[in-house]
């Protein structure tokens, strides 16, 4: 479809203009047959001079060919020759029919033409849109969406066209040809598209003073971009007749901008979900590495301030970082994008950190504090063995990292809760002598 708009006036012309030699070429054929044959045979003529007409151009030119065919036949087979004045009954029954045959084909034919013009014009307007969302398609980001669009809209329609988008201050994404300028007026129109999702400017219901012709490209209740079409001879670049063929080439142009900011997104949270995992990873393997050395400089420093060995200013002070910095570690653990993780599911245990709690096969179960601290450890390390040391440190505080006993209250507690079989525990499986995991 390399060109909309058709010359209609020249084809008028031409239809009218055959309609006039195919009577010349049956007069002509008549003026032969009468003088060996009479004219009883003449107007029969004129008959497919006038069917050919209205098959081939319609209601107007094979109306033009039936008066012309009966004009024709009374000035040149009738009695009185070379007038238009007619005197046999039967010469007036021959030119009525011949208008009636005009005009009874013309509609005929018509109907025929129209729905053959319409099937023609339905492939074309699907081949348009189908060639329109398959440049579209092979475009990747927003940009070059727009640049495709604006090149496929200003050779569909022999215009300018330009995309338009962002509140509140518009701003050109692509135009065609490149370079293309916006007057503060077709930017205010623009604006106007943006806002109301209505057509603004030249022409139109919201009218403006700008050059351009501004239509919304709208996904839903949402207005994406405005796209804006002018021609340099000040004509609309889109008549009525087009109107729903530019409806469909926005709405896949919206299916594009759609699908690309989509793209966008999801590759903006999936790189924010890679860079969370390995900040909540870096953080853990931290507080594993990090916090039992502090505490053992903390053991170390208390062992020898107790022995009265060294300087005691310069051994309290040593404690005091120590302890700061392992606050300091404790704090960074926590910051772990709890939020941003799903639940852990655990068998037919389900513990969402974000929102602190813990449901069995849909049931919510309650804990203590101490019990939820350790089971939160467990989850946020499911699979990783976490030591005794660790836990009791992590829940009860360094000062309580010997005091096993605690710990093995609380697991089973928990297994009490949470467990299908608590004697033969299946989610918080114990490694002698070393720690705790959770089977998640």
């Amino acid at each position: 479809m390399n060109n909309i708009r058709t010359p209609s006036m020249l084809v008028g012309v031409q239809a009218y203009a055959g309609a006039a030699a195919m009577i010349a070429v049956s007069t002509l054929v008549g003026l032969w047959i009468a003088p060996r044959w009479g004219t009883a045979p003449v107007d029969m003529i004129y008959l497919p001079a006038v069917l050919a007409a209205a098959a081939l151009w319609g209601l107007g030119p094979a109306a033009f060919a039936g008066i012309g065919a009966a004009l024709a036949y009374n000035f040149c087979f009738t009695e009185p020759i070379h007038t238009f004045r007619i005197d046999r009954v039967t010469d007036i029954v021959t030119v009525v029919v011949l208008l009636i045959v005009a005009l009874v084909t013309s509609q005929l034919a018509a109907g025929i033409r129209f729905q053959a013009r319409l099937a023609v014009a339905h492939a074309e307007r699907n081949a348009t849109i189908a060639g329109f969302a398959g440049r579209l398609l092979s475009s990747g980001s927003e940009i070059q969406i727009a640049e495709a669009a604006c090149g496929e809209l200003a050779r569909l329609f022999e215009c300018n066209a330009v995309l338009v988008g962002g509140l509140p201050q518009p701003q050109v994404l692509a135009a065609e040809p490149a370079g293309n300028q916006l007057t503060p007026s077709d930017i205010a129109a623009a604006a106007i598209t943006l806002e109301s999702g209505e057509p603004a400017g030249r022409a139109t219901r919201r009218l403006q003073p700008a050059e351009w012709v501004f239509h919304p490209v709208r996904s839903g209740g949402q207005v994406l971009a405005a796209a804006g079409l002018a021609r340099d001879d000040g004509v609309p670049a889109v008549d009525e007749e087009h109107q729903l063929l530019l409806g469909s080439l926005l709405d896949q142009l919206a299916l594009a901008l759609e699908r690309a900011r989509l793209e966008t997104q999801t590759r903006d949270f999936e790189s924010t979900r890679a860079r969370d995992r390995l900040r909540a990873d870096l953080l853990s393997s931290i507080g594993q590495d990090l916090r039992p050395r502090f505490a053992s400089i903390d053991r170390a420093v208390r062992d020898l301030r107790r022995k009265g060995n060294g300087d005691q200013e310069l051994l309290s002070t040593i404690g005091s970082e120590a302890m700061r910095l392992d606050r300091y570690i404790a704090n960074l653990v926590e910051l772990g994008p709890e939020g941003d993780q799903p639940p852990v599911e655990a068998g037919a245990v389900r513990i969402d950190l974000f929102n602190r709690t813990v449901t069995r096969d849909g049931q919510a179960v309650h804990l203590t504090p101490k019990e939820y601290a350790v089971l939160a450890e467990l989850a946020k390390h499911r699979g990783r063995l976490l030591s005794h040391a660790y836990l009791l440190r992590t829940v009860w505080g360094p000062a309580q990292e010997r005091q096993i006993e605690y710990l093995r209250v609380a697991i089973r507690a928990l297994r009490q809760k949470l467990e299908v079989v608590p004697a033969e525990p299946a989610l918080i499986v114990n490694e002698p002598g070393a720690g705790y995991r959770l089977v998640a």
